[in-house]
């Protein structure tokens, strides 16, 4: 049986790249052939979290490929058919506007405009401050589009930070495994511990 092939996005919500990798491992661990695709921002910038170059070199350790890192090598994973299933984790509400938009102007919207020509899913784990402020209506959009899943989400912290959602990264897996058969994982909200 050949394994199946991720393209995992990763856009700017630093904080949560490490839960990432994390199942980024646990995918390549259960034998998915896993490519990493970055945004500009995951690309380029030095924060608390990561280094940018440090991060560029984790990917391609822990994936043992190049990384897709620009809208021309985004562009041929339509039309060659790269993957059976894309990831965007974490999706900042900035990429979950442009995509429920269809506004192709990133690495990672590229990516997604592409895979979605060959009618394949697309599995998105919020990462955003403003997840119930203005970019609430860009999750209702994407709801309603056919072959676009999200990971499980809920407030990270409501007290501090009222209008924030955050994917549950440990359901990733199973969320991509319930869109290659064309299904949302329920329950889409879930309780966050923080």
């Amino acid at each position: 049986m050949e394994k199946i092939k991720v393209g995992f996005c990763i856009t700017g919500s630093f904080c949560t790249f490490e839960k990432a990798l994390k199942e980024m491992r646990n995918l390549i661990e259960k034998d998915y052939d896993v490519t990493a695709v970055v945004s500009d921002n995951a690309k380029s910038l030095d924060t608390r979290f990561y280094k940018a170059e440090d991060f560029l070199e984790e990917l391609k350790k822990i994936t043992g490929k190049e990384v897709i890192d620009s809208i021309v090598k985004a562009e041929p994973i339509g039309p060659k058919n790269y993957f059976d299933i894309l990831v965007v984790a974490p999706a900042t509400g900035n990429t979950i506007a442009k995509i429920s938009r269809g506004i192709t102007d990133t690495t990672v919207t590229m990516a997604v405009k592409s895979h979605l020509r060959n009618s394949k899913p697309v599995v998105i784990a919020i990462s955003t401050n403003d997840g119930l402020g203005a970019a609430a209506e860009n999750f209702g959009k994407i709801l309603t589009r056919k072959n676009l899943y999200f990971v499980p989400f809920g407030q990270d912290d409501f007290i501090k930070k009222p209008c924030s959602l955050v994917a549950d990264m440990t359901k990733l897996e199973d969320t991509v495994c319930f869109a290659l058969k064309g299904e949302q994982i329920q329950p889409l909200i879930v309780q966050h511990n923080t």
